[in-house]
Protein backbone atom coordinates (compact mmCIF):
# COMPACT_ATOMS: atom_id res chain seq x y z
CA UNK A 1 0.00 0.00 0.00
CA UNK A 2 1.17 3.31 -0.68
CA UNK A 3 1.69 6.28 1.63
CA UNK A 4 -1.51 8.14 1.70
CA UNK A 5 0.73 11.47 2.59
CA UNK A 6 2.67 11.27 0.11
CA UNK A 7 1.36 14.21 -2.92
CA UNK A 8 1.45 12.61 -6.12
CA UNK A 9 0.55 14.28 -9.15
CA UNK A 10 -3.12 14.01 -10.34
CA UNK A 11 -3.50 12.66 -13.52
CA UNK A 12 -7.30 12.83 -14.01
CA UNK A 13 -9.80 15.52 -12.52
CA UNK A 14 -13.54 15.54 -12.54
CA UNK A 15 -15.36 18.88 -11.31
CA UNK A 16 -18.96 18.98 -10.38
CA UNK A 17 -20.23 17.02 -13.66
CA UNK A 18 -23.67 16.58 -14.32
CA UNK A 19 -25.42 13.80 -16.65
CA UNK A 20 -28.29 13.71 -18.12
CA UNK A 21 -29.88 10.97 -20.62
CA UNK A 22 -32.67 11.67 -22.61
CA UNK A 23 -32.51 15.48 -22.11
CA UNK A 24 -34.41 14.65 -19.22
CA UNK A 25 -33.16 12.22 -16.77
CA UNK A 26 -30.61 13.62 -14.29
CA UNK A 27 -28.09 10.63 -13.64
CA UNK A 28 -25.41 12.56 -11.71
CA UNK A 29 -25.83 15.52 -9.52
CA UNK A 30 -22.61 17.35 -9.34
CA UNK A 31 -19.36 14.75 -9.15
CA UNK A 32 -16.02 15.54 -8.10
CA UNK A 33 -13.16 13.44 -8.09
CA UNK A 34 -9.37 12.96 -8.95
CA UNK A 35 -6.94 10.15 -9.85
CA UNK A 36 -3.67 10.47 -8.63
CA UNK A 37 -0.55 8.89 -11.71
CA UNK A 38 -0.09 5.31 -10.37
CA UNK A 39 -2.96 5.35 -8.13
CA UNK A 40 -5.66 2.67 -7.53
CA UNK A 41 -8.91 5.13 -6.61
CA UNK A 42 -12.56 3.05 -6.44
CA UNK A 43 -15.52 4.63 -7.34
CA UNK A 44 -18.09 2.66 -4.67
CA UNK A 45 -21.50 2.25 -4.24
CA UNK A 46 -25.09 0.42 -4.70
CA UNK A 47 -26.79 -0.20 -7.93
CA UNK A 48 -27.91 2.64 -10.08
CA UNK A 49 -25.71 4.58 -7.64
CA UNK A 50 -24.09 5.96 -10.87
CA UNK A 51 -20.19 4.67 -10.93
CA UNK A 52 -20.54 3.17 -14.41
CA UNK A 53 -22.37 6.27 -15.68
CA UNK A 54 -18.71 8.82 -14.21
CA UNK A 55 -16.87 5.97 -15.93
CA UNK A 56 -18.20 6.61 -19.22
CA UNK A 57 -18.31 10.51 -18.91
CA UNK A 58 -14.32 9.94 -18.57
CA UNK A 59 -14.14 7.83 -21.70
CA UNK A 60 -16.93 9.39 -23.59
CA UNK A 61 -18.72 6.61 -24.40
CA UNK A 62 -22.24 8.22 -23.30
CA UNK A 63 -23.66 9.56 -26.34
CA UNK A 64 -23.78 5.55 -27.80
CA UNK A 65 -26.63 5.66 -24.88
CA UNK A 66 -27.93 9.23 -25.45
CA UNK A 67 -26.15 10.83 -22.63
CA UNK A 68 -24.05 13.72 -22.22
CA UNK A 69 -22.22 15.69 -19.85
CA UNK A 70 -24.57 19.35 -19.08
CA UNK A 71 -22.10 20.85 -16.58
CA UNK A 72 -18.89 20.72 -15.09
CA UNK A 73 -15.75 19.59 -16.66
CA UNK A 74 -13.22 16.64 -16.93
CA UNK A 75 -9.28 17.21 -17.30
CA UNK A 76 -6.87 14.41 -17.74
CA UNK A 77 -3.49 15.45 -18.01
CA UNK A 78 -4.39 19.46 -17.99
CA UNK A 79 -6.39 19.19 -20.96
CA UNK A 80 -10.10 19.03 -20.92
CA UNK A 81 -11.59 16.01 -22.53
CA UNK A 82 -15.71 16.18 -22.21
CA UNK A 83 -16.13 15.98 -26.16
CA UNK A 84 -13.13 14.10 -27.12
CA UNK A 85 -14.20 11.30 -29.70
CA UNK A 86 -13.34 7.82 -27.54
CA UNK A 87 -11.16 6.90 -29.95
CA UNK A 88 -8.77 9.82 -29.03
CA UNK A 89 -8.94 9.04 -25.93
CA UNK A 90 -7.78 5.34 -26.25
CA UNK A 91 -4.40 7.16 -27.93
CA UNK A 92 -4.20 9.33 -25.24
CA UNK A 93 -3.88 6.09 -23.29
CA UNK A 94 -7.22 5.80 -21.66
CA UNK A 95 -8.69 2.63 -21.65
CA UNK A 96 -12.52 1.45 -20.41
CA UNK A 97 -13.12 -2.13 -19.22
CA UNK A 98 -16.91 -2.36 -19.43
CA UNK A 99 -19.06 -4.06 -16.99
CA UNK A 100 -20.04 -7.82 -18.47
CA UNK A 101 -16.22 -8.02 -19.95
CA UNK A 102 -17.54 -7.92 -23.63
CA UNK A 103 -15.09 -10.66 -25.64
CA UNK A 104 -15.28 -11.49 -29.10
CA UNK A 105 -16.95 -14.89 -28.40
CA UNK A 106 -16.40 -16.09 -31.68
CA UNK A 107 -12.56 -15.09 -31.29
CA UNK A 108 -9.43 -17.08 -30.26
CA UNK A 109 -8.42 -15.64 -26.26
CA UNK A 110 -5.43 -14.95 -28.15
CA UNK A 111 -7.02 -13.34 -30.96
CA UNK A 112 -9.34 -10.97 -28.48
CA UNK A 113 -6.06 -9.99 -26.82
CA UNK A 114 -4.37 -8.85 -30.12
CA UNK A 115 -7.34 -6.66 -30.66
CA UNK A 116 -5.95 -4.32 -27.91
CA UNK A 117 -3.37 -2.99 -30.09
CA UNK A 118 -4.66 -2.70 -33.15
CA UNK A 119 -4.01 0.71 -32.54
CA UNK A 120 -0.10 0.54 -31.80
CA UNK A 121 2.94 1.15 -34.42
CA UNK A 122 5.52 0.33 -32.57
CA UNK A 123 5.95 -2.64 -34.42
CA UNK A 124 5.50 -6.44 -33.55
CA UNK A 125 7.87 -7.27 -31.56
CA UNK A 126 6.95 -4.87 -28.82
CA UNK A 127 3.26 -6.48 -29.38
CA UNK A 128 4.75 -10.12 -28.82
CA UNK A 129 6.59 -8.99 -25.88
CA UNK A 130 3.44 -7.49 -24.14
CA UNK A 131 1.44 -10.58 -25.06
CA UNK A 132 4.47 -12.58 -23.00
CA UNK A 133 3.38 -9.48 -20.63
CA UNK A 134 -0.32 -10.49 -20.13
CA UNK A 135 0.36 -14.26 -20.12
CA UNK A 136 2.87 -13.67 -17.45
CA UNK A 137 -0.06 -11.76 -15.38
CA UNK A 138 -2.78 -14.38 -16.78
CA UNK A 139 -1.06 -17.93 -16.82
CA UNK A 140 -4.53 -19.43 -17.08
CA UNK A 141 -5.02 -17.28 -20.60
CA UNK A 142 -1.88 -18.88 -21.85
CA UNK A 143 -3.39 -22.60 -21.44
CA UNK A 144 -6.88 -21.02 -23.34
CA UNK A 145 -5.13 -19.31 -25.66
CA UNK A 146 -6.44 -21.48 -28.37
CA UNK A 147 -10.28 -21.62 -27.01
CA UNK A 148 -13.04 -19.78 -28.31
CA UNK A 149 -13.38 -16.75 -26.01
CA UNK A 150 -17.70 -17.73 -25.90
CA UNK A 151 -16.54 -21.04 -24.98
CA UNK A 152 -14.32 -19.81 -21.75
CA UNK A 153 -15.68 -19.23 -18.31
CA UNK A 154 -16.68 -15.96 -16.62
CA UNK A 155 -13.16 -15.51 -14.88
CA UNK A 156 -11.73 -15.86 -18.06
CA UNK A 157 -13.28 -14.03 -19.56
CA UNK A 158 -12.71 -11.05 -17.52
CA UNK A 159 -9.05 -11.53 -17.11
CA UNK A 160 -9.37 -11.95 -21.03
CA UNK A 161 -11.13 -8.14 -21.51
CA UNK A 162 -8.04 -6.58 -18.67
CA UNK A 163 -5.36 -8.26 -21.00
CA UNK A 164 -6.92 -7.10 -23.85
CA UNK A 165 -6.98 -3.53 -22.14
CA UNK A 166 -3.71 -3.77 -21.14
CA UNK A 167 -2.49 -4.42 -25.02
CA UNK A 168 -3.09 -1.13 -25.49
CA UNK A 169 -0.19 0.20 -23.31
CA UNK A 170 -2.46 2.27 -21.29
CA UNK A 171 -1.44 5.16 -19.00
CA UNK A 172 -5.41 4.62 -17.08
CA UNK A 173 -7.86 1.37 -16.60
CA UNK A 174 -11.45 2.66 -16.01
CA UNK A 175 -12.66 -1.04 -14.77
CA UNK A 176 -16.08 -1.11 -14.55
CA UNK A 177 -17.32 -3.83 -11.61
CA UNK A 178 -14.42 -6.81 -12.06
CA UNK A 179 -16.26 -8.85 -9.22
CA UNK A 180 -19.36 -9.41 -11.40
CA UNK A 181 -20.63 -12.70 -11.49
CA UNK A 182 -17.51 -14.06 -10.12
CA UNK A 183 -16.88 -16.52 -7.26
CA UNK A 184 -15.31 -14.91 -3.66
CA UNK A 185 -12.02 -16.85 -4.66
CA UNK A 186 -11.42 -15.51 -8.50
CA UNK A 187 -12.47 -11.65 -7.47
CA UNK A 188 -9.12 -11.88 -4.66
CA UNK A 189 -7.49 -13.58 -7.56
CA UNK A 190 -8.40 -10.23 -10.35
CA UNK A 191 -7.81 -7.82 -7.51
CA UNK A 192 -4.51 -9.57 -7.01
CA UNK A 193 -3.60 -9.19 -10.52
CA UNK A 194 -5.01 -5.13 -10.88
CA UNK A 195 -2.61 -4.58 -7.96
CA UNK A 196 0.67 -6.37 -9.35
CA UNK A 197 -0.02 -4.00 -12.86
CA UNK A 198 -0.66 -1.22 -10.90
CA UNK A 199 2.61 -1.59 -9.30
CA UNK A 200 4.94 -3.89 -11.56
CA UNK A 201 3.72 -1.72 -14.69
CA UNK A 202 2.83 1.87 -13.03
CA UNK A 203 -0.67 1.88 -14.52
CA UNK A 204 -3.54 4.03 -12.97
CA UNK A 205 -6.31 2.00 -12.52
CA UNK A 206 -10.23 3.56 -11.69
CA UNK A 207 -12.32 1.28 -10.87
CA UNK A 208 -16.25 0.82 -9.91
CA UNK A 209 -17.40 -1.88 -7.61
CA UNK A 210 -19.76 -3.18 -5.51
CA UNK A 211 -17.77 -5.22 -3.67
CA UNK A 212 -16.59 -2.92 -1.32
CA UNK A 213 -14.66 -4.63 1.38
CA UNK A 214 -12.40 -5.84 -1.22
CA UNK A 215 -12.16 -2.77 -3.47
CA UNK A 216 -11.45 -0.74 -0.55
CA UNK A 217 -8.30 -3.55 0.31
CA UNK A 218 -7.04 -3.09 -2.65
CA UNK A 219 -7.31 0.61 -3.12
CA UNK A 220 -5.77 3.67 -1.96
CA UNK A 221 -8.33 6.35 -1.88
CA UNK A 222 -12.10 6.05 -2.41
CA UNK A 223 -15.32 7.45 -3.23
CA UNK A 224 -18.60 6.39 -2.18
CA UNK A 225 -21.38 7.46 -4.55
CA UNK A 226 -25.24 7.54 -3.55
CA UNK A 227 -28.20 8.46 -6.59
CA UNK A 228 -25.48 10.21 -8.26
CA UNK A 229 -23.73 12.22 -5.53
CA UNK A 230 -20.42 11.70 -3.87
CA UNK A 231 -21.40 11.49 -0.48
CA UNK A 232 -18.28 10.69 1.23
CA UNK A 233 -14.37 9.69 0.34
CA UNK A 234 -10.71 9.26 1.92
CA UNK A 235 -8.35 7.11 1.79
CA UNK A 236 -9.29 3.74 1.55
CA UNK A 237 -7.66 2.51 5.00
CA UNK A 238 -9.60 5.28 6.77
CA UNK A 239 -13.00 4.06 5.19
CA UNK A 240 -12.57 0.63 5.96
CA UNK A 241 -12.76 1.75 9.41
CA UNK A 242 -15.16 4.39 9.26
CA UNK A 243 -18.43 2.74 11.35
CA UNK A 244 -21.08 4.83 9.43
CA UNK A 245 -19.23 3.17 6.07
CA UNK A 246 -19.11 0.06 8.09
CA UNK A 247 -22.99 0.10 9.29
CA UNK A 248 -23.79 1.33 5.85
CA UNK A 249 -22.41 -1.83 3.61
CA UNK A 250 -22.83 -4.31 6.33
CA UNK A 251 -25.98 -3.56 8.39
CA UNK A 252 -29.31 -4.61 6.63
CA UNK A 253 -32.85 -4.02 8.08
CA UNK A 254 -35.98 -5.02 7.68
CA UNK A 255 -36.33 -3.11 4.27
CA UNK A 256 -33.06 -4.38 2.84
CA UNK A 257 -29.98 -2.25 2.74
CA UNK A 258 -30.44 1.55 4.45
CA UNK A 259 -29.38 4.32 2.90
CA UNK A 260 -26.14 6.24 3.56
CA UNK A 261 -28.03 9.24 4.49
CA UNK A 262 -30.48 7.18 6.76
CA UNK A 263 -27.54 5.75 8.41
CA UNK A 264 -26.07 8.98 9.08
CA UNK A 265 -29.42 10.36 10.66
CA UNK A 266 -29.78 7.16 12.60
CA UNK A 267 -26.32 7.84 14.07
CA UNK A 268 -26.79 11.04 15.09
CA UNK A 269 -30.05 10.20 16.79
CA UNK A 270 -28.35 7.44 19.01
CA UNK A 271 -25.66 9.47 19.97
CA UNK A 272 -27.95 12.47 20.83
CA UNK A 273 -30.57 10.01 22.50
CA UNK A 274 -27.69 8.51 24.72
Amino acid sequence: MRDAGHEQETLLEVNNIEVIYNHVILVLKGVSLKVPKGGITALLGGNGAGKTTTLKAISNLLHSERGEVTKGQIVYRGDHIAHTDPADMVKRGVIQVMEGRHCFEHLTIEENLLTGSYTRTDGKGAIQADLEMVYNYFPRLKERRRSQAGYTSGGEQQMCAIGRALMSRPETVLLDEPSMGLAPQLVEQIFEIVKSVNENEGVTFLLAEQNTNVALRYAHYGYILESGRVVMDGPAAELRENPDVKEFYLGMSDEGRKSFRDVRSYRRRKRWLS
